[in-house]
C-alpha cells in the first residue's frame, strides 16, 4: 500500500477522497493526533451549568472530559480519568454534584478537579500531585469550547471578528432549549461532508428545500438576497460577510466564518409553514426572512434565525461512527410551554438530520464497496471540496 503522504500526494484535485481515508485504521489514528486533539469542538452554552457543581460529561473519539462550573464560578474541563488507575471517574452524564468520586477504588475529587480523599496511601503520598488532569476550556460570546491539546489555538482573532455578529443574535444570552445527539453508523469526515454541501437537498430535504434557498442558481438566490437585505437595517440586522474558515486561515489557526442567506419568499423562520417560533433574539426588532450560518473551526457549525439557533457539532466516535450533537437556544428570558413550544422549535432539524442519518449511512455502505472510486465534485459542493482540502493539509502537517 501506499503511505499516508503518497496517498496525499496522489489525490487528485476536484475529486472525493480516496477509499483508504475512511477505512484505513491508521488514517484514523492519524487523524486523532493532528486534527481530532488540535482542534477547538463546541460542546454546549454555558447556559446549561449555571450554578457551582453543575456538570457534563462529553465523550469524543477514545477521550472523555467532565465539564463543570467551579467552586468559583469559572467553567472548567477534566480529563475524566482518575489519577490512580485509569478508571473513569464520572459514570454519570449530567447533573449537580459537590464530589467526583471514582467508582473503582474510591479517589474522591472536588469541582476545582482537586484530589480531596485516597484511602490507603503511603504516609508522604501528596494529594496535591494528583488532581484531575485540566483540558483545555473557552467560551465564544456564551458557547463553551474544549481542545484535547495542551496548547491550542486562540480563540482570540474569532471572538474580536464575531462580536458583532453573535452580538445580533444575543448569543451570550441565549439558554438552551433542547439538546439531541444522534448516532451515525459512518467515519466522521462522511458526516460533515454531507453538512458541508446542498446539492443533496432539493431531492433528499423537502422540508428544508421548501424554505432555504441555497440549491438555488446564483440568478435566482441573488433576487431574493437583495430582497432581504433591503430590510435587514430596518429589523435590527446588519448585511456582513467573514470568511476566515478552516480553509482559509494559517495552517494550526482556528478558522471561522459568518454570511446571512435569503429563505423563500413568506418563510420568517425554520419551522413547518415558516411562522415565528419563539421570541425575537438579541436586539432584532423584525424578522428580514434570513438564516445565518457561523462555522466555527472543524466541527461546530451554528444556523441562526432571527427567533432561534441551532448548533451542531459532529465528532467520532471511533473510525466507523460518528456522532451529530444538536443544540437549539432561544433568549434567556423565554419560557418553554408559553413562549415557544419545544416540539415546533426542533421539528426542522430533528427530521432533517434523521434523514441526513440514512443518507450518510448509505454513503458509508457505498465507500466501504470494493467497487467505490471517488467521483468528481459538483458546482454546488464546492464547500465539501475545501473541507477535504483542509483535511489533507492538517494531516500532512507535522
Amino acid at each position: 500500500m501506499n503511505s499516508v503522504e503518497e496517498l496525499i500526494a496522489n489525490q487528485k484535485p476536484g475529486f472525493a477522497l480516496d477509499q483508504r481515508f475512511y477505512t484505513d485504521p491508521s488514517i484514523y489514528e492519524l487523524e486523532i493526533e493532528r486534527i481530532i486533539a488540535r482542534n477547538w469542538i463546541m460542546v454546549g452554552h454555558q447556559s446549561e451549568l449555571p450554578e457551582p457543581g453543575d456538570f457534563k460529561v462529553v465523550n469524543i473519539a477514545n477521550e472523555s472530559a467532565i465539564v463543570v462550573r467551579g467552586s468559583d464560578g469559572e467553567l472548567k474541563a477534566f480529563a475524566n480519568v482518575c489519577r490512580h488507575r485509569g478508571s473513569l471517574v464520572c459514570l454519570e452524564s449530567e447533573g449537580n454534584t459537590r464530589k467526583f468520586t471514582c467508582p473503582y477504588h474510591g479517589w474522591m475529587y472536588d469541582i476545582d478537579g482537586n484530589l480531596t480523599a485516597a484511602r490507603s496511601m503511603p504516609s508522604d503520598f501528596d494529594k496535591s500531585e494528583y488532581g484531575l488532569n485540566k483540558v483545555s476550556l473557552d467560551t465564544l460570546h456564551g458557547l463553551v469550547f474544549i481542545c484535547f491539546s495542551d496548547n491550542p489555538a486562540s480563540l482570540d482573532d474569532a471572538r474580536r471578528d464575531l462580536a458583532e455578529p453573535m452580538a445580533m443574535f444575543g448569543l451570550e444570552n441565549l439558554e438552551l432549549a433542547a439538546h439531541k445527539s444522534y448516532h451515525i453508523d459512518a467515519n466522521w469526515k462522511l458526516s460533515i461532508e454531507n453538512y458541508q454541501e446542498c446539492y443533496h437537498c432539493a431531492t433528499a430535504h423537502p422540508e428544508y428545500a421548501q424554505m432555504h434557498t441555497l440549491m438555488l442558481d446564483d440568478k435566482k438566490r441573488d433576487r431574493l438576497q437583495g430582497h432581504m437585505e433591503s430590510k435587514m437595517e430596518g429589523c435590527g440586522l446588519r448585511s456582513m460577510e467573514i470568511d476566515f474558515a478552516d480553509t482559509h486561515a494559517p495552517a494550526g489557526e482556528f478558522g471561522y466564518a459568518y454570511s446571512r442567506t435569503a429563505l423563500f419568499e413568506g418563510y420568517l423562520t425554520g419551522s413547518k409553514e415558516g411562522k415565528p417560533v419563539a421570541p425575537l433574539l438579541g436586539d432584532i426588532k423584525d424578522y428580514d426572512g434570513g438564516a445565518s450560518d457561523f462555522n466555527l473551526g472543524a466541527f461546530s457549525f451554528l444556523l441562526a434565525y432571527s427567533d432561534h439557533v441551532v448548533g451542531y457539532v459532529f465528532t467520532p466516535v471511533d473510525m466507523n461512527n460518528s456522532k451529530c450533537d444538536i443544540y437549539w437556544l432561544v433568549r434567556g428570558d423565554a419560557e418553554a410551554g408559553k413562549d415557544y413550544d419545544v416540539d415546533e422549535l426542533t421539528w426542522l432539524w430533528d427530521i432533517t438530520t434523521e434523514a441526513d442519518k440514512t443518507i450518510i449511512v448509505n454513503n458509508s455502505i457505498g465507500v466501504h464497496s470494493r467497487y467505490y472510486k471517488p467521483g468528481p465534485f459538483s458546482g454546488m459542493e464546492d464547500l465539501e471540496q475545501r473541507y477535504i482540502e483542509w483535511i489533507l493539509r492538517e494531516l500532512a502537517r507535522p
